[in-house]
């Protein structure tokens, strides 16, 4: 279970990611209205890394990232409610609104940035150290150039 005292820090975090705490209308995970059991908590995994880089790769190491992904998936079996890979930035296409409500459509990513989001999972696990757990086989982490951001997914309920 994450808190921030483990981290020296002693603030309380708005919504806390220890599962089916929050104010009713945002938490983690889902409390169940018969036994007040709580379902685990979802997280995103986000994996980003350098596009040039990516492109770049040989096919026998497109092969090994794709049997890596496949090994992951194995591994955390049903913790994996869905996942894709993304197209590069460059066909992003971003709406920004600007302070009068008018929403203005441009191509190419929000940011530029020399990372970019290339893909994501969407993980079910009972706490953080699970989720680090299972991220860290990612195949991305050796790469040293890529990295995966963990993020808890807020339900509203």
């Amino acid at each position: 279970m994450l808190s921030f005292d483990q981290f020296g820090d002693e603030r309380t975090p708005a919504v806390s990611i220890r599962g089916c705490t929050g104010s009713s209308f945002l938490q983690m995970g889902r409390k169940d209205p018969d036994d007040g059991t709580c379902d685990m908590a979802k997280y995103l995994l986000l994996i980003f890394g350098d596009e040039r880089v990516w492109a770049g790769r040989s096919p026998q190491d497109r092969l090994r990232n794709d049997a890596g992904h496949r090994a992951f998936a194995a591994a955390a079996g049903t913790a994996v409610l869905g996942g894709n890979e993304l197209t590069e930035a460059s066909v992003a296409t971003t709406l920004r609104a600007d302070p009068g409500g008018r929403i203005t459509a441009t191509d190419g990513p929000f940011l530029e940035t020399k990372e970019a989001l290339g893909g994501y999972y969407l993980v079910e696990a009972a706490d953080l150290d699970e989720v680090v757990r299972l991220a860290r086989l990612l195949p991305e982490l050796a790469d040293g150039h890529s990295g995966v951001e963990i993020r808890p997914v807020v339900e509203h309920g």
